[in-house]
């Protein structure tokens, strides 16, 4: 039914950064609330961004909160994680989520799919 496809992910520098997408398919996307999370090895999963179903609410984890940008593109389907000034601590698995809710969520049990992931990984 309802399946996310994560991309842009890869090996950055320090202060480098990545733009991550999230098409999603099997769903309008204006019909969903989209999240961010990551999970480093050895990790608990970790809320990143989330955005309503209207694209006009944000909410980000503190640590990221003046260096990414999470946004939709309604004509593409799509969510994206723009991530400046990354840091090694960023680097984890990065996966889309989205919830039928109206508001994205910081809890990952909340959302009912997710994708599987793209690897970003950040050098000192």
């Amino acid at each position: 039914q309802v399946q996310l496809v994560e991309s842009g992910g890869g090996s950055v520098q320090a202060g480098g950064s990545l733009r991550l997408a999230c098409v999603v398919s099997g769903r309008t996307l204006s019909s969903l609330g989209m999240g961010w999370f990551r999970q480093a090895p050895g990790k608990e999963r970790e809320f990143v961004a989330a955005v309503s179903r209207s694209g006009g609410t944000t909410d980000y984890t503190d640590s990221v909160k003046r260096r990414f940008t999470i946004s939709r593109d309604f004509g593409k389907n799509t969510v994206y994680l723009q991530m400046n000034s990354l840091e090694p601590d960023d680097t984890a698995v990065y996966n889309c989520a989205a919830r039928t809710g109206f508001y994205g969520s910081r809890r990952a049990s909340e959302y009912d799919y997710w994708g599987q992931g793209t690897q970003v990984t950040v050098s000192s």
